[in-house]
């Protein structure tokens, strides 16, 4: 496991590095006017987390999101396929730069969640701004609270993250991902209540509808915010984009599908063959006249 850790930043950026030999000679053949880079990534999530990637003004996405059990938990569970968590979200593009979400899952506690997410700058094909950043703010509330602590505050969780992303050519995009996570409560003083973790996300094209993800979360003060043995959030998979649908397909070592799960509370561990398949499926929707 560790190797495989040590090995993906490795490949990433030898990727990178002929990528953007790439990117420089489209540069040089292309139009001289600075114009948006585009289709960083395929959709709204490179995985489980948010990309820089939004809704276009008056579009609108419906998501279903499924992750199944452990593959290890044995024929008995048919490994992993007789269980099943799902979220259903709504994401709407109310400027080309502002987007807003609202999803509900059966994970855990159970939780509705809120999101708005607005682009601050714009990668350009010249060059001229290297990256493209957003900002994002979540709010996820459980439906089901802990006893005696049953009122909105105590089941709210907030999360705030920079989204950094670079698309490096045609084949190869990278994502930084610098978040805190705040909860209102947790299971007792002692332990603190901002969890912060920094996540790296990629793409790698395959062909012209098909790319290879990659995406992990590592936690920087886990001891400090629970008594389980947090594990980072590791997960791998494939887009497939199919007219106005994109499937996501992927293994993972989170049954989470919001940041408060997958991020602040993934305890299964991959090295023990605690992993769990999923697949996201995004359509599209335009209200545009």
């Amino acid at each position: 496991m560790k190797k495989l850790l040590l090995i993906l930043p490795f490949l990433a950026f030898s990727l990178i590095s002929q990528g953007q030999d790439d990117l420089l000679n489209m540069i040089d053949s292309g139009p001289k006017n600075p114009e948006p880079v585009k289709a960083t990534f395929k959709t709204t999530r490179i995985v489980n987390g948010h990309s820089i990637e939004q809704m276009a003004a008056k579009h609108l996405d419906f998501r279903i999101n499924h992750r199944f059990g452990l593959i290890n938990s044995g024929a008995d569970q048919f490994f992993g396929l007789d269980y099943a968590r799902v979220r259903l979200g709504l994401e709407y593009g109310i400027t080309d730069k502002l987007m807003v979400g609202i999803g509900r899952n059966n994970v855990g506690k159970k939780a509705f969640d809120y999101f708005a997410q607005y682009k601050l700058l714009s990668q350009t094909n010249t060059n001229s701004m290297p990256m493209t950043v957003s900002l994002l703010a979540t709010m996820a509330t459980n439906i089901i609270g802990d006893p005696g602590y049953n009122n909105f505050t105590d089941k709210t969780t907030y999360c705030f993250q920079a989204l950094l992303a670079r698309k490096f050519s045609e084949s190869v995009s990278l994502q930084l991902t610098p978040s805190i996570i705040h909860r209102n409560l947790t299971e007792s003083k002692e332990f603190k209540n901002d969890i912060f973790s920094l996540g790296v996300g990629g793409r790698i094209k395959i062909t012209r509808r098909t790319s290879f993800n990659f995406e992990y979360f590592q936690l920087f003060n886990p001891n400090q915010v629970s008594s389980d043995k947090l594990r980072n959030n590791l997960s791998l998979g494939f887009d497939i984009e199919t007219g106005g649908h994109v499937f996501q397909l992927f293994m993972t070592n989170s049954y989470g599908m919001i940041e408060k799960d997958f991020v602040a509370a993934a305890n299964s561990d991959w090295g023990k063959g605690d992993i769990s398949y999923g697949f996201n499926i995004s359509r599209t929707f335009s209200f545009k006249n």
